[in-house]
């Protein structure tokens, strides 16, 4: 399963920003990957800092969507994505990451990618991703990173 090389605890640090003119605030993160249901899921739980509203966490749970090597997530955030948890789509994406996205109103995107091109850092960046027909001259169109989580081995 995707991740699966990964299971165990991670710390690092996380730096979030809103939009997408602001730098990003760095603060400590912790994820944990495991395995389940005989290998066939991968759970992703990660805790990080809010500048203002403290203390946040998540979960990803991946599972393969078919024998195409499509991958399919169910993501929920205690910041983000509440109380509904986010089902996105994805796969392996360019080079060894894996890409999850999905639509979350008036074309509007997040997207989730995780790169896994080095076994002994994780990383994991959260995407806004914004539509054509409402980027502006502050906020152009297309993605730009709202988290970016860098994790080693604890």
């Amino acid at each position: 399963m995707v991740l699966s090389e990964f299971a165990g605890s991670w710390v690092g640090s996380n730096g979030f920003r809103l939009m997408p003119d602001q730098p990003l605030a760095e603060f400590p993160a912790t994820m944990t990957v495991a395995t389940a249901a005989g290998g066939h899921l991968t759970s992703i739980a990660y805790s990080w800092r809010h500048p203002d509203d403290g203390p946040q966490d998540g979960l990803l749970l991946i599972a393969a969507a078919g024998e195409d090597g499509s991958l399919t997530a169910v993501w929920g955030d205690s910041w983000h994505q509440k109380p509904v948890p986010m089902s996105l789509p994805g796969g392996p994406g360019a080079g060894d990451t894996f890409q999850f996205e999905g639509d979350y109103g008036g074309g509007w995107r997040w997207r989730i990618v995780f790169d896994a091109a080095d076994t002994a850092t994780l990383r994991m960046r959260m995407d806004n991703v914004i539509p054509a027909d409402q980027a502006t001259a502050a906020m152009a169109a297309g993605p730009y990173p709202v988290m970016v989580m860098e994790v080693r081995r604890a």
